[in-house]
């Protein structure tokens, strides 16, 4: 069984071609140096709309499989960003320690990572991740959280992943 992924960027003017939409790529090149697990992107370009980003949620999660879904943009505190308000509302269960972890590695960086509403939630078998939309904080948000996520999916019944452990080592409890 292959291992898939959702990657999914909202945003209003990268989904209508205002601007090329650095956040997937951005996403994608990190898992690919982050994994060592095979695996395949199911990639999405989405508007900042909260129906549009709750089906898309749905639709990964529940058609198409993705253990993992991670999202970019649209968590700052503006009118348009309302990326956590739609993973809150298609989840079961929200980790607030993948935000509040995000936050702190971001506070590093940049003051005004306290204004950062990124969390992660499960849907059924899956984990939902949601990242900043700048490329630069998305590599250092998902390696901060990075080596919780295979053995979250193990505790929801997902598939094995392994990682680059010169990148990321993924803990795993010792039996």
């Amino acid at each position: 069984m292959t291992i898939r992924i959702g990657i999914v960027t909202i945003s209003d003017r990268a989904s209508q071609g205002v601007y090329e939409d650095k956040g997937g790529p951005a996403i994608q090149e990190c898992l690919r140096d982050i994994l060592s697990s095979t695996w395949e992107a199911v990639p999405r370009l989405i508007p900042d709309e909260q129906l549009t980003i709750e089906q898309t949620l749905m639709e990964l999660c529940d058609q198409e499989n993705c253990c993992l879904v991670v999202t970019t943009g649209g968590t700052g505190p503006s009118k348009r960003d309302v990326t956590p308000e739609a993973t809150e509302a298609v989840c079961d269960k929200i980790l607030d320690g993948f935000g509040e972890q995000m936050r702190a590695v971001s506070l590093k960086v940049v003051p005004t990572a306290i204004l950062s509403r990124q969390l992660a939630g499960i849907r059924g078998k899956s984990l939902i991740v949601n990242l900043p939309g700048k490329p630069s904080a998305i590599r250092d948000c998902l390696l901060a959280v990075f080596p919780a996520i295979p053995y979250c999916i193990d505790l929801i019944e997902g598939p094995f992943l392994t990682t680059n452990e010169n990148v990321v080592k993924a803990f795993r409890p010792k039996k």
